[in-house]
């Protein structure tokens, strides 16, 4: 059997892989999925881990030598690989649980090519490393951050490892946001491949070094690649000791939701 996969360029792993991801938790959707417990409230599906088991298989067809590390099968493949593919075959799975379309599919390699894939509206956001666009109904375009839209998604779900110092729902109540802004929370990562194509003005969330995330790495490197600023919420940059997320379409933004955040934290101490 030919191997349709082996020629391709990282880039297009990631986009084949993030697709073929989608494919299933499109045409599993709306069955009745058992839940499996993983703790803490959190849980996976046979949809999660049958979307991963494609997505590993992509890879492994293209780069039989790399390491994946899955949100469902966790490291697999040796120490010694040199390269590491991070995957989350369904973020948002209680939304797709009960029914809710805001899903996306994350495929990245990690410091390289990414894609982010939405399962219902057939998207695939991706970046080489250096551009960034999306893919739709076989035609590419650029992705161009803005703020225009004003929206800005807060993810609201624990844990909140700085809570001491930042609370993501404390923004919602800050007069300089209000002024400014207006609140989404759609609890995917998905939100990140928004910024990325200006259909949203922000993100923010809470936690720790989020740069080698199953979850958001695919998103970062999406909205790097578009030219969006993207640091911790105490400014740092990811990966260089930044605790959690903001990632906003300009400067401006940025500045403004930072302000804020300052705001909030010097309130609670």
């Amino acid at each position: 059997m030919i191997n349709s996969y082996a020629g391709l360029d990282d880039a297009g792993v990631a986009i084949a892989a993030a697709h073929a991801g989608a494919d299933v938790v499109r045409t599993m959707y709306g069955q009745q999925l058992t839940r499996i417990d993983k703790g803490a409230g959190d849980f996976a599906t046979a949809a999660d881990l049958e979307a991963e088991r494609t997505i590993l298989g992509v890879i492994r067809a293209a780069r039989p030598e790399d390491a994946v590390l899955g949100e469902e099968g966790g490291q697999q493949g040796t120490a010694e690989a040199g390269c590491q593919w991070l995957v989350d075959p369904l973020c948002g799975t209680l939304n797709y649980a009960v029914g809710n379309m805001l899903v996306a599919v994350n495929v990245a390699l990690r410091d390289g090519a990414a894609a982010v894939a939405d399962p219902f509206s057939g998207e695939v956001f991706f970046t080489d490393g250096e551009t960034a666009r999306v893919r739709h109904n076989g035609a590419d375009a650029q992705l161009v951050p803005t703020s225009a839209t004003r929206l800005v998604d807060v993810n609201l779900d624990p844990p909140f490892p700085n809570a001491l110092d930042f609370r993501a729902v404390d923004l919602l109540a800050h007069p300089k946001f209000i002024e400014r802004f207006r609140p989404r929370v759609v609890s995917t990562t998905l939100a990140l491949a928004w910024v990325a194509a200006g259909k949203r003005a922000a993100y923010v969330t809470d936690g720790g070094d989020l740069s080698e995330s199953v979850h958001f790495a695919a998103g970062i490197a999406l909205c790097r690649a578009a030219g969006c600023v993207v640091t911790g919420i105490d400014g740092a940059p990811i990966g260089q000791g930044g605790r959690g997320l903001v990632v906003a379409a300009d400067a401006e933004t940025h500045g403004l939701l930072m302000s804020v955040i300052r705001d909030r934290s010097e309130n609670r101490t």
